[in-house]
């Protein structure tokens, strides 16, 4: 279905461009957000209102879109894009055209490109995932950063029964994990060490899609994930509920140790913690290979019916220049909304001074995508309850579970037109 006319209803040029973010209101995210507003109304003399939305995000775009009423511009995960795309409610992007995009990272652009090969987006900020974790608690359990998923097992396994805060009770776990379903996040959490064992959601051959989560590479590494949730009892209590809202707190609380996430949260832990007590390390590699973490990030959307197409298009330009990236990475203070910079000719090492950054820099080379499927949310979806279950039930039979996803994944993707 194509949405005819749905922008910002009667929104001239003398109306301000209308920009959602999906980040907390009044969150250190949504004021760097407003940053990047002002100082492009100030190059520009376009204004503009900032909207910043966390919970029920895409329900309150779905609201909006049936009224015809879609905000000029949305960032929001590039996971988000085959939805959006789907509904019709992205303008094509000609990414020749675009001021500044010949210096914006191959990788990036790829996430910005739905799965007719068409670009409906500009590429805004990217991630990769890497361990943060309690370097305190480490060196209190006498362990060296982990090289392997064995030794990193080992090392949830320490932080579970040793100890690690000192305090004489039993109240600490090695892994904090957002095992919940709500947006997919047990599969949003599970992909990075299913991608690190060299396996996949789903194979693509030629834009054709058959299921891969039943192979033995993924289902490898979501039965290390079970072995951790109810052998080694070495996850945090109550995680097969809780997004990541809640485990962000759960790691600042210090009732967990060893954290997989992007890097968005790193300032905000150093704030919360010091920098003295974590540090960050790779994810290892899993027993059946690599590449790498998930790869991830937000895109900035032209959203259809709009009456400032013009602006839409200028507020894009400035967001992935070089300055535009500068306002979003904010520096090493919390509230980046660029993790990694997608225009090459920013250097993250003179606008950042944590280590820990280089970390997940490293990384994103390696970092893996999500399939170009039309729309990913109900794969996700689908793969975290599967994904949630068998880490909820511990007399579930992973490979079983497995092979019931990849049949639920054939049907959808039959649906997709994408097998």
């Amino acid at each position: 279905m194509t949405l005819g006319a749905c922008g910002s209803s009667g929104a001239g040029s003398d109306e301000a461009l209308d920009i959602w973010i999906r980040q907390a209101p009044d969150s250190d995210s949504a004021k760097t957000a407003q940053k990047l507003a002002d100082a492009f109304t100030k190059a520009s003399g376009v204004k503009t209102k900032v909207t910043a939305i966390f919970d029920d995000f895409e329900t309150k775009l779905q609201q909006q879109a049936a009224q015809k009423n879609l905000p000029d511009i949305v960032i929001n995960d590039t996971a988000q894009l085959g939805n959006m795309q789907g509904q019709g409610w992205l303008r094509e992007v000609d990414k020749a055209s675009l001021a500044g995009g010949d210096k914006l990272a191959e990788g990036a652009w790829k996430a910005a490109q739905a799965g007719n090969g068409k670009y409906y987006a500009a590429p805004f900020s990217a991630q990769s995932f890497a361990l943060i974790m309690r370097k305190d608690w480490r060196e209190k359990v006498g362990m060296q950063p982990p090289k392997t998923w064995e030794e990193l097992a080992a090392l949830a396994k320490a932080f579970t029964d040793k100890d690690p805060d000192g305090n004489g009770q039993a109240d600490t776990a090695g892994f904090v994990i957002p095992a919940g379903t709500k947006r997919g996040y047990a599969s949003w959490y599970a992909s990075s060490l299913i991608y690190a064992n060299g396996g996949d959601f789903l194979t693509n051959n030629a834009g054709k899609f058959t299921p891969a989560v039943n192979q033995p590479n993924a289902v490898e590494a979501v039965k290390f994930l079970q072995d951790q949730f109810c052998t080694a009892k070495s996850v945090n209590p109550g995680a097969v509920s809780n997004d990541t809202t809640v485990t962000h707190e759960v790691f600042e609380k210090g009732q967990g140790g060893i954290y997989l996430v992007g890097p968005y949260v790193l300032a905000r832990f150093v704030k919360s913690l010091g920098a003295d007590k974590i540090e960050v390390h790779p994810v290892p590699k899993g027993p059946s290979g690599g590449p790498g973490t998930l790869g991830e990030g937000e895109n900035v959307y032209l959203m259809a019916g709009s009456a400032q197409e013009d602006n839409q298009k200028k507020f894009a330009e400035f967001a992935v220049s070089a300055e535009g990236q500068r306002i979003g990475m904010n520096k090493d203070a919390p509230g980046a909304i660029v993790r990694l910079p997608v225009n090459t000719t920013v250097n993250l090492a003179a606008e950042r001074q944590d280590p820990g950054w280089k970390v997940f820099a490293d990384a994103y080379p390696d970092a893996v995508y999500s399939q170009p499927v039309p729309n990913w949310a109900p794969i996700r979806q689908a793969s975290a309850d599967a994904i949630n279950a068998v880490w909820a039930d511990c007399s579930s039979d992973v490979k079983t579970a497995m092979d019931g996803l990849a049949t639920k994944l054939t049907t959808e993707l039959q649906n997709q037109k994408a097998s």
